[in-house]
């Protein structure tokens, strides 16, 4: 804004106050300078809210005298305060933007009362558009602010637990640490690996075992202490960070988990605790894991640990997490496209029928402001359809260039660029740019802008400065909101692909393969089929060479299935050493064949398969038919040796 009002001021030399507002302009652009020199130091600081509510409250005051000095609401310089209204609705959380918020509207409200008088109702429009703008600005870039922190919970929860995945935790554990080295206060880290899990799978199917797991997991959420934290690391091991709890407190975890789960899933248990155990992660990491396994050894010289696995009596539960739909942003959008276009519509509507009484074309701006209106309203209560159809795009496009014309005419109709209605043309750009992606945002924003100035040309304008800053104001506002809403979508992109994918082997993890799975099956044909892949003996690994070795085999074996399969194919991993391929053909026998011959080099693997159409329509049932294929093989291979 200071940068604007500077070409302005220097380009009308002849102005009154030309020097005075000088003055105020490299006022204002100092105090707005420092917070963004200033911005690493500040990131980090307790006063950078007291500095950024210090620079707006200057840049407030400057733009209200600026306006000022130069005659009022009606001048080039009359809409700033507005501008950076909308502006503190997209980058301050809304606790901070009320406040502002009457801040800029009173210093608007300042000029409107002691500068130039202005057409009836001129100042009304303004402050009404640009208020209903700012306010759907903030609710889109909240709404949004909200899908990420959901998407951000989700990319680190399991997806069949609950709990932590593996990087939710680890990134749990570094943080506590960090804090209790900080405040020299104690922390342990505490790990449980489930006996013969193996064998639940393998004598009652991976769905017997994912209860089984999922039901470890509330156990272990249920004891630990509030604020504790609770992961699932890998297939059967989970982990939880006990926050200022020494080695007394942390044994009696233990003893209430052993009560707990023997009689369902016995699972050994280790645990180290900072700093009397070791003054790293990575030393508490080692000594809980080399416990965990001097405890299996002592547990497995008793008679329980020789009794055949049974069936657990475990009730599967589904797991809490928070919802992210597809369609949200989408809904989100259409939604505010057509809020937009009602709230700007009917601000204008009112105007007509306050204060253009007199005016000759008063019925016609009435009736296409109510068409407006109208077609608004529809849009909003057809959001959740629309934002559903394949044909989103092709219908938003017809609706944004009817609302276009409506506009561009109500606006000839009314006298020109400079009328109080030609704010309806400029005012909702912003939140277009916010909330559009820059394919669609950008051809928009220059549409509409191309229209304005034809409209300030052919009908009319008070000033060509006025035409020039109204439009510069709008483009520079513009392009602020859309580079913020485009990082914003960077952002949601990057926490979309975490929450579907297993951070260990890179492959899409349970609910990324669940959701890939109902996107590449809908509408296709039946040369779809699903494998299941078990690592034969991958607990002997763990148990003799340590969960790093094991991370490692697993890392292999997902590299070994992409590179084995075809680039149409989708291959993910739901847990544990259990992977699974989409396969783009029918051909599953001979693919499985391919896949035991490449996986072969380092370990065994069992290969269910199933066939769309033949063997189910969705995935619980395929999944079902090729697990059920998986257990026989194993059954007959365990009885033939």
């Amino acid at each position: 804004m200071p940068a604007a009002a500077l070409v302005y001021v220097l380009g009308t030399p002849d102005g009154q106050h030309r020097g005075l507002m000088l003055t105020v302009i490299l006022a204002m652009a100092a105090v707005g300078l420092f917070p963004l020199l200033a911005a690493p130091a500040l990131a980090s600081s307790r006063l950078r809210v007291p500095v950024q509510i210090f620079a707006v409250v200057v840049i407030t005051i400057g733009t209200s005298g600026l306006a000022l000095l130069d005659g009022g609401v009606t001048s080039p310089l009359g809409a700033l305060e507005l501008y950076q209204l909308t502006f503190l609705a997209v980058v301050l959380p809304a606790r901070l933007f009320v406040p502002m918020a009457l801040l800029c509207l009173a210093g608007y409200a300042t000029v409107a009362v002691a500068g130039s008088a202005a057409p009836a109702g001129f100042a009304w429009v303004f402050v009404c558009t640009y208020g209903g703008v700012a306010w759907l600005a903030m609710r889109h870039t909240s709404a949004l602010a909200s899908m990420r922190q959901r998407l951000a919970l989700v990319s680190q929860i399991d997806a069949l637990t609950g709990c932590l995945n593996r990087r939710g935790f680890d990134e749990r554990l570094e943080a506590e640490f960090a804090a209790a080295a900080r405040r020299g206060e104690r922390v342990t880290l505490l790990l449980a690996d489930l006996d013969r899990f193996k064998e639940v799978n393998d004598r009652h199917g991976h769905r017997a075992g994912d209860d089984l797991l999922a039901w470890t997991g509330r156990t272990l959420a249920r004891r630990v202490r509030d604020g504790d934290g609770v992961g699932r690391i890998g297939g059967d091991e989970f982990a939880a960070v006990l926050v200022d709890a020494d080695a007394a407190d942390a044994q009696s975890v233990v003893d209430r988990l052993r009560t707990d789960l023997d009689p369902v899933s016995p699972a050994s248990l280790g645990y180290a605790s900072y700093p009397d155990d070791g003054d790293t992660l990575e030393a508490l990491r080692q000594l809980a894991d080399e416990r965990v396994y001097a405890d299996k050894l002592a547990r497995h010289t008793g008679t329980e640990s020789r009794t055949p696995a049974a069936r657990p009596p475990v009730p599967a539960h589904p797991c809490s997490t928070p919802a992210i739909s597809g369609s949200e942003r989408r809904r989100r959008s259409v939604t505010d496209g057509g809020r937009l276009a009602v709230s700007v519509s009917a601000v204008g509507l009112g105007y007509v029928l306050l204060f253009a009484g007199g005016h000759p074309h008063r019925v016609g701006m009435g009736v296409l402001l109510a068409t407006c209106c109208v077609l608004g309203t529809a849009v909003v209560a057809a959001a959740d359809r629309l934002s559903r159809s394949a044909g989103l795009r092709a219908w938003m496009a017809a609706f944004g260039l009817v609302e276009l014309l409506c506009s561009a005419f109500i606006v000839a109709l009314s006298g020109g660029a400079t009328t109080a209605l030609a704010v309806g043309l400029l005012a909702p750009l912003p939140l277009i740019a916010l909330s559009t992606p820059p394919r669609v945002g950008v051809p928009l924003v220059g549409v509409t802008c191309g229209f304005y100035v034809a409209v300030g040309f052919l009908v009319g304008a008070t000033s060509p400065w006025h035409v020039a800053m109204h439009l510069g104001g709008t483009i520079a506002l513009a392009v602020a909101c859309g580079l913020q809403g485009a990082e914003a979508g960077r952002q949601r992109r990057r926490l979309t692909r975490l929450s579907r994918t297993d951070a260990l082997t890179n492959t899409l993890n349970r609910r990324g393969f669940e959701e890939r799975f109902a996107a590449e099956i809908a509408g296709a044909d039946s040369a779809v089929s699903l494998l299941i892949i078990d690592l034969d003996r991958f607990k002997e690994v763990n148990d003799r060479h340590g969960h790093a070795a094991g991370d490692e085999l697993l890392a292999w074996v997902a590299e070994t299935l992409r590179a084995t399969t075809q680039p149409s194919d989708v291959v993910g991993r739901l847990g544990g050493d259990e992977f699974v391929v989409l396969l783009a053909s029918a051909d599953a026998a001979s693919a499985a064949d391919r896949l035991k011959e490449a996986l072969a080099v380092r370990t065994a693997a069992s290969i269910g398969t199933a066939r769309l159409g033949v063997h189910g329509q969705d995935f619980e049932t395929l999944y079902a038919h090729a697990d059920a294929e998986l257990y026989t093989q194993k059954r007959r291979r365990t009885a033939a040796a």
